[in-house]
């Protein structure tokens, strides 16, 4: 995938007749901040603010949705102060997509990468969704959710690489297949039975390879090689795993962003039907757990 792709909105951060909001905001790291965090509430970490018909609003998926919902609540500028009943529910993912969404509006390369924090609970590496930019000579990983005065690392430049306080989600399988951590604590939260551990960094190791090629599910979607939640990799998941985890890890090294591990990464996302979609996902709703999970065709996206 060229730099130039980056620039362009996927099916998923395109605006649709709300581009002229996403015009509208700058592309400095404090604009994004306020708009995104303004527009959208965390629909774990601040459930409390939200009704639940904003919480249902997890399963947006696409941009031009979460604008429709935003502005039907209160007209006007992302960025404005919004009272908590105008806000959109939604979560990690929503948040960096829109702040990708706005600078591709402004022609900027950008894309969204899945791993986990370690910022937000000490001892425990919560998954999570960052964005990165080109900057002109190399991407500049940064998290449009956090404001720096919270924080003793630079938000608007992470920190890259394994022991980060965010790892993307092959780092973390790269250091556990070599022995050199332990997935238990690696998960959506401390005791969530079947959402923490090797299985579910598997799903994230695959899933953060369709962000990169900018198809950019939801958290809670399913395809081709991923571990069924609450069940064990098998060998063709491990080395399926090993493999994009391999190539992931060494094209982030690769000062170019057009190298051979990217290209390779891309031949099988466009080949392999295990590792790619194909236009339809099973998506397991995150606020009815019991729920059975349902076919979503993500070709369908709104015009």
């Amino acid at each position: 995938m060229d730099l130039v792709d980056y620039a362009t909105h996927s099916p998923f951060s395109d605006p649709g007749a709300h581009a002229p909001l996403l015009d509208a905001v700058g592309t400095d790291p404090d604009s994004l901040h306020r708009a995104v965090t303004r527009t959208i509430l965390h629909y774990r970490g601040e459930a409390a603010r939200l009704t639940p018909e904003q919480l249902r609003d997890v399963d947006s998926r696409w941009v031009a949705t979460i604008l429709d919902v935003a502005t039907q609540r209160q007209p006007g500028p992302l960025d404005a102060v919004r009272p908590d009943a105008c806000v959109v529910g939604g979560c990690c993912r929503d948040h960096a997509l829109l702040a990708v969404a706005i600078l591709r509006q402004h022609g900027i390369p950008a894309r969204t990468r899945l791993g986990f924090a370690g910022y937000f609970e000490a001892g425990y590496a919560h998954d999570h969704v960052v964005a990165e930019r080109w900057d002109g000579a190399r991407w500049v990983r940064f998290d449009p959710e956090l404001g720096q005065d919270d924080f003793p690392f630079d938000v608007h430049d992470l920190p890259t690489g394994e022991g980060a306080p965010f790892e993307t989600a092959a780092e973390a399988w790269t250091a556990y297949r070599a022995g050199r951590t332990d997935l238990a604590t690696y998960g959506v939260a401390p005791g969530a039975v079947g959402l923490e551990g090797p299985s579910f960094v598997q799903r994230y190791v695959l899933a953060d390879v369709a962000h990169r090629h900018r198809c950019e599910t939801l958290l809670w979607d399913g395809w081709g090689a991923m571990v069924p939640l609450g069940e064990e990799p098998d060998d063709e998941q491990l080395a399926l795993g090993d493999e994009l985890a391999r190539l992931t890890v060494a094209a982030d090294a690769d000062p170019d962003p057009d190298g051979e591990a990217a290209g390779a990464l891309g031949a099988l996302w466009a080949t392999d039907p295990r590792v790619n979609p194909g236009g339809k996902v099973l998506t397991f709703p995150p606020l009815d757990p019991d729920a059975p999970p349902r076919v979503v065709d993500l070709t369908t996206a709104p015009r």
